[in-house]
């Protein structure tokens, strides 16, 4: 019999998986596959492809995978907004971007304060219009997946874009190197993973948990969840507020309690995920070279 690729470490987890659902590589031939974001109209996944400078498309309905943007500025992650438009971070232009309804590519913030941003990294969009990034220095740290440079603000932050002025404000500057990002199912906590271990042992590798107050104001910040084999990156909940984010090993679910209730082993170092489908029960993994998909028996939160 084959190795199961499911870890349960708690009953819970149990019922959210079924045992003959397989992890299905769909694609493989990236050099660091990031940022998969699902548009449910066309039945299509769009994912980036750092290093190599491109985005990729995943057609559900037959299989079908294309490129769908080259050059495309390093992008890493990638969202769709509430008006069906995709958002991208793009480590070598340095910017956050949306892609208009033509095709036509506008910047939706490119600096804070004056000074150019590091290298935008992960993006999600709150029900209210603005846009919330996430702007580490992985794009100009290396030549390797941006242009390599100094950073200007000299800071890794969160920053928040008011949906009707366009303006640029940091809502959370004490983190070493902030990455993945979420709302909770309500909108009331957002929760940012903290990669700081890959620039010093003595940093973070955790998941933290923010109060979201009043304009977009942040407090609290807990410690959600330390990562157990290697970093967190991107993730996504589904629609009982469960985290299944990105990890060295896999994928790893947290119940809202905090508790990792289990794992979907796969085989190469995962970077990010979203759900997708016409029912929001497939998982689509980006995971070094390959994408990845297993069908679930839970549902993911619907966010555009």
């Amino acid at each position: 019999m084959p190795e199961s690729p499911y870890e349960i470490l708690d009953s819970r987890f149990a019922r959210l998986v079924n045992s003959t659902a397989k992890v299905e590589q769909l694609f493989t031939g990236c050099r660091w596959a990031e940022g998969p974001a699902w548009f449910g109209a066309g039945r299509y996944l769009v994912w980036s492809d750092i290093p190599n400078d491109r985005m990729l498309r995943f057609d559900e309905t037959d299989g079908e995978v294309s490129v769908f943007r080259h050059p495309a500025g390093n992008s890493n992650g990638n969202t769709v907004d509430r008006q069906g438009r995709l958002v991208s971070c793009e480590h070598g232009n340095r910017r956050v971007s949306r892609t208009e309804h033509d095709g036509t590519i506008v910047t939706i913030a490119d600096r804070w304060q004056g000074k150019r941003l590091n290298s935008p990294n992960d993006v999600v969009v709150k029900s209210d219009g603005s846009i919330w990034f996430t702007d580490p220095t992985y794009g100009i740290d290396s030549d390797y997946e941006g242009n390599k440079a100094e950073s200007e603000i000299g800071a890794s932050n969160v920053y928040r874009v008011d949906p009707h002025t366009g303006a640029v404000e940091a809502v959370a500057t004490d983190m070493v190197k902030p990455n993945g990002l979420a709302f909770s199912t309500d909108e009331t906590r957002l929760y940012v993973v903290d990669t700081g271990r890959t620039h010093g042992a003595h940093h973070p590798a955790h998941m933290r948990s923010f109060e979201v107050g009043e304009n977009g104001r942040l407090s609290g910040g807990k410690v959600f969840a330390d990562s157990t084999a290697g970093l967190f990156d991107g993730f996504r909940l589904d629609t009982d507020g469960r985290i299944w984010t990105s990890a060295q090993d896999g994928i790893h679910c947290y119940d809202p309690d905090g508790t990792l209730i289990g794992k979907i082993k796969v085989p190469e170092v995962v970077s990010n995920c979203v759900f997708g489908g016409a029912k929001r029960n497939c998982l689509y993994i980006t995971a070094t070279t390959s994408l990845y998909m297993v069908r679930l028996m839970v549902n993911g939160h619907k966010t555009y």
